[in-house]
Order: C-alpha cells, then sequence, then structure tokens
C-alpha cells in the first residue's frame, strides 16, 4: 500500500505540506513572468510607439518595480 513510481522507493512522505514561501515564491515567479510577457510585443514594435508607448512602459515597469520593492522590504524573498 505505498505509493510507487519509476521503480524507486519513495524517500518522504507523499502527505508532506509546502510552506507558504514556496507557493509565495511561485506566485512572484509568475507576476515577473508575464512582466517578460508584456515587454516582448512591447519591444518588437517599440519605433512605431514611439515616445507615448516609451513613457507607458516606464509606467508599467515602476510599477512592477515598486512591487518587487515591496517585496523585497517586507523579507518574501528570503528563504529559510
Amino acid at each position: 500500500m505505498e505509493p510507487f513510481e519509476c521503480g524507486v522507493n519513495p524517500v518522504a512522505s507523499p502527505k508532506q505540506r509546502f510552506s507558504v514561501r514556496f507557493y509565495l515564491v511561485a506566485m512572484l515567479f509568475i507576476v515577473f513572468d508575464i512582466e517578460a510577457v508584456f515587454l516582448f510585443p512591447w519591444a518588437v514594435i517599440f519605433q512605431p510607439l514611439g515616445m507615448f508607448g516609451f513613457v507607458e512602459m516606464m509606467v508599467f515597469i515602476v510599477i512592477l518595480a515598486a512591487g518587487l520593492v515591496y517585496v523585497w522590504k517586507k523579507g518574501a524573498l528570503e528563504w529559510e
């Protein structure tokens, strides 16, 4: 009645709980990964957008940078 995977006996219990920090780091990764998804199309059509497109993207980056500074100061990126 033991879980069996790939012919290897399990090392840890499958009922082991993960720390909340693990999920917090995962959510932060997703947020900043989505930022990269928005930056790529902007970089592709940077010329036609002109100064308006540049200012709008800088506002977007500043908001995300403020969020990063906030979670950094709160200690959310510290892994114990």
